[in-house]
């Protein structure tokens, strides 16, 4: 046992060619866990992206937003920035409330803040309808002209919820438009993409990205689409 470790020792200071004013690379430090970077504990914002943008993926938008602290509000509070240059908010705070008081009080009961948010650089690179984070659901503007401009055609599921809501695409040369009325994108974002954000809100089952946009999906249509041609809302 001694004699083998001896040799081991001995054979460790031995040079090896090539050794000689070879400079070694230092063996990297191991993080201990204690001093790692503390993660966010914030939960995953989950998005109603708009149209396909190639090569970005969620994770590129970051939910730049203002976070709400959750359990400060008893009534669903609404906070209103300016839309920005071009741009409009498609629907008012008072028919989002209106069409909130049509829900269960169940699917309602977790939500405070309603947000109406600006447009900024970095989310025309992103662009989304809305987005849901936490105990808040975020709205996003749409361009003042009603038409929304893209470089890449859209999926069949667009152009199925396009006719849904009355949007109507177009292709011109490179460029695909949706254009939308007053009326119609007012009828999409109060049917569509507010009960979007509350399905995500809703949804404490899904943990996948894919399965949590599906199940929004379906929340969309059956407490928003069909709710509302049953109702006859909006008029």
């Amino acid at each position: 046992m001694q004699r083998s470790l001896l040799r081991i020792v001995i054979m460790s200071l031995v040079y090896r060619p090539g050794d000689v004013g070879r400079r070694h690379a230092a063996s990297r430090p191991v993080r201990s866990s204690s001093r790692s970077v503390a993660r966010d504990l914030r939960p995953v914002a989950a998005f109603r992206q708009r149209g396909r943008q190639s090569g970005l993926k969620l994770e590129d938008f970051n939910a730049p937003e203002l976070w709400h602290d959750p359990g400060r509000e008893r009534d669903v509070h609404y906070v209103i920035q300016t839309p920005g240059a071009g741009f409009c908010h498609a629907v008012t705070s008072g028919e989002v409330r209106e069409r909130l008081s049509l829900l269960p009080e169940p699917f309602t009961r977790h939500l405070e803040v309603v947000q109406f948010s600006a447009m900024t650089r970095k989310r025309q690179l992103f662009p989304c309808y809305g987005m849901q984070w936490g105990t808040s659901v975020y709205l996003y503007p749409i361009e003042e002209s009603f038409v929304e401009i893209y470089s890449r055609p859209p999926t069949p599921q667009q152009q199925i919820e396009a006719r849904m809501f009355s949007g109507r695409w177009s292709h011109d040369g490179k460029l695909w438009r949706l254009t939308w009325t007053e009326q119609t994108i007012r009828d999409f974002y109060l049917n569509n993409v507010l009960i979007h954000e509350v399905g995500h809100l809703n949804d404490t089952r899904n943990s996948n990205s894919r399965d949590r946009e599906r199940f929004a999906n379906w929340f969309a249509i059956e407490y928003g689409y069909r709710a509302t041609r049953r109702s006859g809302f909006p008029a």
